[in-house]
């Protein structure tokens, strides 16, 4: 044992050390074999908890997944990000959709023939947010593959459009509310249900686009009960802990999406193997 005790079998070892037999045996004694007082605590430990979920029809060893980051170059020119071990399944690709359908489609024909199993469309952040902080540090990122400015902004039509060029199932990504035109959100849970999207990504960007919307948690119920069961509703923004998956998932949420401190290795990769130990 410890200096002090930490736990409560250590405070019942310790009582044993400093009360009379008599009061010890009264204290933590059970009936006639104590079957019943060792089967109380033999029970727990026999029950082991599954942490796998399912999401898509793809079952992952625990409900967390790694959330889609831009700027990569950032932190190297030659740095790619790259899934490793058993468990990492290359499963979805974040993008917006571009006026010129032939970007679009060459997107998605990569992301096919790459084996990404899903399409995650953000359907509240056509622009960038005004980051303070990159406006004071003059801020010079690397264009995105020179697709600055061709962004669209009807997302209604663009969700009709990646439908018509693939086959893999469509998320959304930045729903915030049950309602149309409240908030922030251009799509609501129960459009995304209509226009029929495999599930959505309860999402505020990690308050990067626009500052003082809802937090994700504090919207995931409506967006379940808006959503009825008939989509996969997954949440991210704010998850530091295991706990905070925890909350999410009693919330109803079928998994999260956290952003992982990643180690660069000597191959300049983001090794993410250890990510689900971080959480």
């Amino acid at each position: 044992m410890a200096s002090e005790p930490v736990n409560a079998n250590e405070f019942r070892e310790l009582a044993g050390h400093v009360l009379p037999k008599m009061y010890y045996d009264f204290y933590t004694g059970g009936a006639e074999d104590q079957h019943t007082l060792k089967q109380n605590v033999d029970a727990f430990r026999r029950i082991i908890i599954d942490k796998s979920a399912t999401v898509l029809g793809y079952k992952i060893s625990a409900p967390i997944m790694i959330a889609p980051t831009a700027r990569h170059q950032l932190a190297h020119p030659e740095v790619s990000i790259l899934p490793t071990g058993a468990q990492a399944i290359k499963w979805y690709l974040s993008e917006q959709v571009y006026k010129r359908r032939d970007i679009s489609a060459q997107i998605v024909q990569r992301a096919e023939k790459s084996g990404y199993k899903a399409i995650v469309l953000t359907v509240d952040a056509p622009r960038l947010g005004r980051r303070e902080a990159d406006i004071e540090n003059r801020m010079v990122a690397p264009q995105l593959n020179n697709f600055e400015g061709i962004l669209s902004t009807d997302v209604n039509s663009d969700i009709e459009r990646l439908k018509s060029i693939t086959n893999l199932p469509i998320l959304f990504k930045g729903v915030l509310t049950h309602e149309v035109g409240v908030l922030l959100s251009t799509i609501s849970a129960r459009k995304a249900v209509e226009v029929g999207v495999a599930g959505i990504v309860v999402s505020n960007h990690g308050g990067r686009q626009l500052d003082y919307t809802p937090t994700t948690i504090s919207v995931l119920e409506e967006v379940v009960d808006a959503v009825g069961g008939k989509v996969h509703v997954l949440l991210d923004g704010g998850v530091r802990r295991g706990t905070d998956v925890f909350k999410a998932l009693a919330l109803d949420a079928q998994a999260v999406l956290a952003n992982v401190v990643a180690r660069c290795s000597k191959r300049r990769t983001l090794d993410y193997r250890n990510a689900e130990r971080c959480v």
